[in-house]
């Protein structure tokens, strides 16, 4: 079954480098998500691996079979390599009805009529789109024209299918219907599917595994659960996360071989590794990094703060308090408001808090507030 394999793959335009010697290996049926800010290499490396970009250095292997290589030469077309490519844009044709727009490449390939006939059918049903086989395009919503471009790159049946960001022309709700669909397709296409985008909400909602990318270099490839959790380091820290991860400039020093005491002005903090054993130099700046779910506004609260502004949305609401001039973001679940000004009771807690090296950045430590 395919399975993708980069291996120390480099894309320079000029002298500006996209990608910088990436080393990959997508599993057969996952769903991977390259996410990362604007420039960070993620559609470039899509469209390397799709065959629409050539890499400057490196291979890339698909089903076992090289498809690109630097050293040999070999470079296989895109219409080779048995994968669907969904765009930003639709592309679907305007003069032809969403059943021509879903059969053309089936036409194409010289596939019977009644063949045709079944296959459009069975992807129309899938996509729960099939009263509208007889309308063009311009008669459809977003989403519904964004559900005939997939049933279209799905009916020649590629094993691996490559989407980049395909909903961000989609208002908020037709967003999360998509991520619904997208999720379910998946599961029924038993495909592998490989996905752009730069929402970390999208990333975490629809992957099994997020490759977070940045300048061009890989920062971590996991779980969206671990690298919420346990981030490599502070850039994937603060990128996941909606809210933003709390920072907070603390001085450490070591206790004993399983404690840290850090300090940040008034606060003190005893902070237990839970993820391993680290030593630190006394008096070490370092970053703690705070999950906004783990500042809870309660009437016994270690420290006081004042509301600085909230967010309600019904579900919850987010609040930004305002703690002798450092701003922390929490979140308090249920319909709940307060007033701006007001003075409330605040607690660290949780063991998913992170330590990081301020110099390197990297992760040095998942572990618990005491």
């Amino acid at each position: 079954m395919p399975e993708i394999i980069l291996k120390n793959i480099t894309k320079k335009f000029g002298k500006a480098l996209a990608v910088d010697n990436l080393n990959l290996v997508i599993r057969d049926r996952e769903f991977v998500t390259l996410l990362g800010p604007s420039g960070c290499g993620k559609t470039t490396t899509l469209r390397m691996i799709a065959g629409l970009e050539t890499p400057t250095e490196g291979e890339i292997f698909i089903d076992g079979s090289c498809v690109f290589s630097s050293e040999t030469g070999i470079d296989i077309s895109p219409d080779k390599r048995n994968v669907g490519f969904l765009f930003q844009n639709y592309a679907l044709w305007p003069h032809m009805t969403v059943y021509k727009n879903v059969a053309f490449g089936l036409e194409n390939m010289k596939w019977d009529k009644g063949r045709i006939e079944n296959r459009v059918r069975e992807l129309l049903e899938m996509l729960r789109i099939e009263e509208f086989s007889g309308r063009y395009p311009s008669e459809l919503s977003g989403g519904q024209q964004q559900r005939v471009a997939i049933a279209r790159t799905l009916a020649t049946g590629p094993k691996i299918l490559f989407m980049d960001e395909p909903l961000s022309n989609l208002d908020a709700k037709l967003r999360m219907e998509m991520r619904t669909e997208l999720k379910r397709l998946h599961v029924e296409t038993d495909s592998t599917f490989v996905y752009v985008t730069h929402d970390q909400l999208e990333a975490m909602t629809l992957s099994t595994k997020i490759c977070l990318l940045k300048d061009g270099l890989l920062q971590q490839f996991d779980s969206p659960l671990e690298v919420y959790h346990n981030p490599s380091n502070y850039i994937v820290g603060y990128f996941v996360g909606s809210p933003n991860i709390n920072v907070l400039e603390v001085s450490g020093n070591n206790i004993n071989l399983d404690e840290i005491k850090l300090s940040h002005r008034e606060l003190e903090f005893l902070f237990v590794p839970t993820s391993s054993s680290i030593s630190i130099e006394e008096g070490q700046t370092l970053l703690l990094g705070i999950r906004p779910e783990d500042i809870s506004i309660t009437d016994d609260g270690e420290v006081e703060a004042a509301i600085y502004s909230t967010l309600p949305s019904g579900m919850e609401t987010i609040v930004k308090l305002d703690m002798n001039g450092l701003i922390l973001t929490c979140v308090v679940f249920g319909s709940v408001d307060f007033a701006m000004g007001e003075k409330v009771r605040i607690s660290f807690h949780a063991a998913h808090n992170v330590l990081f090296d301020k110099k390197s950045e990297r992760n040095l430590a998942v572990g618990k507030l005491m």
